[in-house]
């Protein structure tokens, strides 16, 4: 009986600091990990663009170097080039007009 009271309340006392682990979290750093996953995914895109353009039929590095890369961007090229052609609207682009924010 003393068992299961302890089981609950350790239960309850881990949901707790696991609620106030994840508020102190947004409360912190959320908005940063954020903003640093998007300027990965930025860069990535400028890589994938520089390196593998003539797959969308943008040339720009020789293709020798890009055959060479292949087997390490082949699991998200699709991704990548539906990211790179999907359609976009000016509330995308609004982080980069100065003031808008």
């Amino acid at each position: 009986m003393a068992t299961d009271n302890w089981i609950k309340m350790r239960s309850k006392i881990y949901q707790t600091a696991h609620g106030a682990a994840a508020v102190l979290y947004g409360m912190t750093t959320y908005e940063w990990a954020q903003g640093m996953r998007h300027n990965r995914a930025e860069l990535e895109r400028l890589f994938f663009l520089i390196t593998f353009g003539d797959l969308v039929g943008l040339p720009l590095l020789p293709p020798y170097y890009a055959m060479r890369l292949l087997p390490y961007i082949t699991p998200v090229i699709y991704g990548w080039k539906r990211n790179l052609l999907r359609e976009r609207d000016l509330t995308d682009l609004s982080e980069l007009i100065k003031g808008a924010n």
